[in-house]
């Protein structure tokens, strides 16, 4: 077959996908923004970044953003076509960003498969969750609404959709959940794998490894939505209990959901100002974003993992730690809850119970007497349902080659 990835940051999701199919003999071309720098594993062409967008109205502005964006991909689209002649049997995008709008109308006959990631949803996920910074608004449960279009159509459009967890399957209504498939991207449990001897150096120095009291925490963005405020709060009780206890934060100060703060220049400093003079900042220890491998190595010596979120996307980080053989204390939601379960693979509180948070840290920075059959079931989690080589790559590769059109 010919196949079209289509990913406005590419190879997004689709790292080990792309290549497979690739292996498995087929020719495999990527559509990205022309501003995607990130390595790709298969050739890539890019098309115009789309222009700016200036409404008056702030509600029709996401889908007038979106639409933009999938102009510019169906017009690369139609140079492929028309200039070079490709045409796909398949395309497989993500229909987040809108790229996927138009893909039809130059290839109606290509089989159009989405990765749908989430529906956004006025009541039972962010929306009004978090009483102190998302009140649930009847403006912003408009804008939600709104800024659900492209997401509608798209799935609407394709013929089959793709979702990495049962939850963010779930969000998606009833009369187009029928079109989706949940497989979840998918962990290299071998290079994910617990290590005794991993050690990490922090900014100022110091030698890490698993004798160490560690606590990590991961998160693309400092912010939230993954409970940053929550664990900045829980930290004064934390350190002031074990004083040998490190703290590691990784994730940037920007913001990748949700919104910044209006008296900070970012979350990381907003929380600063509110509890940073009851810590020992000798302690605690921003990186930023790390080198994965550096990630890796955090995994493998943390004494505990937190791990937070609002009912959400997954991030891929809370299954990377498990594989790890990490010990993961996490929030009672929803997401959360289809792969841990309290007590068996990991440590459920509920996300805004401080106190219990604080407890269920400190014991496992005490030595959890339970840590060691946690952590391997844990793994076993993992290896059981959402190991890459064995379970998901062939699951996604047999996905995209049983939607391949019938023959002519």
């Amino acid at each position: 077959m010919r196949v079209l990835f289509v990913h406005q940051n590419f190879p997004g999701q689709f790292p080990h996908l792309a290549p497979a199919l690739v292996a498995r003999g087929h020719e495999v071309l990527a559509l990205t923004d022309e501003k995607n720098q990130r390595p790709s594993p298969v050739r890539v062409v890019k098309y115009a970044a789309p222009p700016a967008v200036t409404l008056s109205h702030p509600l029709g502005r996401p889908y007038a953003e979106f639409a933009e964006r999938g102009w510019m991909a169906a017009r690369a689209a139609r140079a492929l076509r028309d200039r070079h002649g490709f045409t796909p049997d398949v395309i497989v995008g993500h229909s987040g960003w809108g790229e996927t709008l138009f893909l039809k109308e130059i290839w109606p006959d290509a089989r159009l498969l989405v990765y749908a990631e989430l529906m956004y949803r006025t009541r039972g996920q962010d929306v009004g969750f978090d009483p102190e910074l998302s009140p649930g608004t009847d403006e912003q449960r408009v804008s939600t609404v709104a800024r659900s279009a492209h997401l509608i159509q798209g799935i609407v459009q394709a013929d089959a959709a793709l979702a990495p967890t049962r939850y963010q399957a779930d969000s998606f209504p009833p009369e187009l959940r029928s079109k989706i498939t949940v497989i979840h991207d998918g962990i290299d449990t071998d290079l994910l794998r617990p290590d005794p001897d991993a050690g990490w150096t922090t900014p100022d120095g110091r030698r890490l490894s698993a004798a160490d009291e560690v606590v990590t925490f991961v998160s693309r963005s400092l912010e939230p939505y993954r409970g940053f405020h929550v664990f900045m709060r829980a930290l004064p009780a934390v350190l002031a209990t074990r004083p040998q206890a490190h703290v590691v934060m990784v994730g940037g100060d920007g913001v990748s959901y949700g919104a910044r703060p209006r008296d900070a220049d970012s979350w990381k400093a907003r929380l600063l100002a509110e509890v940073g003079g009851q810590l020992d900042l000798t302690r605690v220890h921003f990186p930023g974003r790390v080198p994965y491998p550096q990630f890796i190595a955090l995994m493998q010596l943390t004494r505990v993992h937190c791990y937070l979120t609002y009912p959400f996307v997954l991030s891929w980080s809370l299954t990377e730690a498990m594989s790890a053989g990490a010990l993961v204390v996490a929030s009672d939601t929803e997401p959360v809850r289809e792969l841990i379960r309290d007590g068996n693979n990991g440590r459920l509180v509920p996300f805004f119970d401080r106190p219990a948070l604080e407890g269920a840290l400190i014991r496992a920075l005490d030595g959890d007497p339970d840590a060691a059959r946690i952590k391997a079931a844990a793994r076993q989690t993992i290896l059981d349902g959402y190991d890459l080589k064995r379970h998901c790559l062939p699951r996604l590769v047999d996905w995209v080659e049983s939607n391949a059109p019938a023959p002519a």
